[in-house]
């Protein structure tokens, strides 16, 4: 995989930040494999496509990209409010390319996938709207909380400039598929909130290990009464999809 981006994409366009769009897009055309069924070729949907800006002819996924001249902080800047979140109540949303590049070199620094199976509401923060003066006056955005999405949602292909290999990608992928079943986001909510509490303990860690975080889920989730039972299911799932080993005596492993 080349980290380079092809200026010669570029001649001719003075704009900024058209030269960053044509710039980044050009080479995730050129070098981005599916992760999900791993074809080579991912196909760039036409400007302006609502649904996405890559798909893959194989698999159907969808792709879009976000791209950071900068460090990609704890926050990504997205469209519409409401319409993303008709779409993961739908699950039609499309899964997230983040790509970060230096601006001198332009080269890529990082670029990782978020499947989308990882989106739930609780991570989607509302913007205010649009002042009244603004061309398109009350229109309200949102933000993308990346802090609310585990550690195995994030999928590097690129990391620090080291490439990671491609066998590796798409097992990281196929480790948490099993999240497009649940439908129910409440419920999905749940797994990944556990997910998240299970990557702060070492890769083994007992049953009261996760208890400790009883406090933190019970304020995040106050209709439920019942946080230790809710733990001791989430940790059953995530047992029986294969992404936690038990290997006894109220231990559990990470593979």
């Amino acid at each position: 995989m080349r980290l380079n981006f092809d200026v010669s994409v570029v001649r001719g366009l003075r704009s900024a930040s058209q030269r960053a769009r044509v710039l980044t897009e050009d080479w995730v055309d050129k070098q981005v494999y599916c992760p999900n069924c791993g074809l080579v070729d991912i196909d760039k949907y036409p400007n302006n496509n609502p649904a996405a800006d890559f798909h893959c002819s194989n698999c159907h996924e969808d792709y879009e990209l976000k791209s950071k001249n900068s460090k990609i902080g704890t926050r990504v800047v997205d469209g519409a409010y409401k319409t993303l979140i008709q779409k993961l109540r739908g699950s039609t949303n499309p899964n997230l390319f983040l790509l970060n590049y230096d601006p001198r070199s332009l080269e890529v620094q990082n670029f990782f996938v978020i499947p989308k199976h990882f989106f739930i509401p609780e991570i989607i923060e509302k913007r205010k709207p649009l002042v009244l003066t603004a061309r398109r006056a009350g229109w309200v955005g949102c933000n993308i909380l990346l802090h609310g999405i585990p550690q195995t949602g994030k999928i590097y292909f690129v990391k620090n400039r080291i490439v990671e290999s491609k066998s590796k990608v798409l097992s990281c992928w196929k480790k948490t598929l099993f999240l497009r079943e649940e439908k129910e986001l409440v419920a999905k909510g749940w797994l990944l909130d556990v997910m998240r509490c299970v990557e702060q303990l070492s890769q083994s860690f007992s049953l009261d290990e996760v208890y400790s975080f009883a406090g933190e889920l019970g304020i995040k989730h106050p209709g439920n009464r019942h946080i230790k039972d809710k733990i001791r299911q989430q940790l059953q799932v995530l047992r029986e999809r294969g992404y936690l080993e038990f290997i006894g005596r109220g231990r559990y492993r990470r593979p």
